[in-house]
């Protein structure tokens, strides 16, 4: 394993038959990053629940872990399917998996940070890690995901769909 850092996360996602052409399809649910810096912003600002661990967690922990941390709530049963691994611009390694799972949106409580706000005034002030979440077509997370994690949602539909695709790798 590398020594950069890493994240793993859990990408929950319902199946629909709302294909091109009426196959089957997937909607995912993301969230937009809370605080300052993605305040305004939607392109590319909406990720994955997901975050760092370190060298004694398991990934697949960390991606629990992170999913009732950022949204509130136990992880759905289900069957995890591995979606691989990404690196993001950073550097960072990201791991997730997909678990299908209906999930209503007003029942998140998402978790918090806190920061020195505005930056150099000596003020802490708290924010929601994830400020608001939505269940989005393939198409839509394309333009909302941020660029390193698009990879996931091509790779579960291909998934979904029995495509050659689906492998993590791919």
């Amino acid at each position: 394993m590398s020594s950069g850092k890493r994240s793993a996360g859990l990408l929950l996602f319902r199946t629909t038959g709302t294909g091109t052409g009426g196959e089957r399809d997937v909607e995912v649910l993301i969230g937009h990053m809370g605080g300052p810096f993605w305040a305004g912003r939607e392109e590319a600002a909406w990720s994955v629940p997901k975050g760092e661990y370190g060298p004694d967690e398991e990934p697949a922990a960390a991606a629990r872990r992170e999913f009732e941390e950022e949204l509130g709530v136990p992880v759905p049963d289900g069957v995890w399917l591995p979606l691989g691994e990404s690196r993001q611009r950073s550097g960072k390694t990201v791991t997730v998996w997909a678990v299908e799972a209906e999930l209503e949106v007003a029942s998140v409580v998402p978790g918090t940070f806190t920061m020195e706000w505005p930056r150099g005034s000596g003020v802490q002030q708290e924010f929601p890690e994830m400020d608001r979440f939505a269940w989005c077509t393939p198409e839509q997370a394309a333009e909302l995901l941020i660029v390193g994690q698009r990879v996931f949602v091509k790779r579960l539909r291909a998934q979904v769909r029995g495509e050659a695709a689906a492998s993590p790798e791919a």
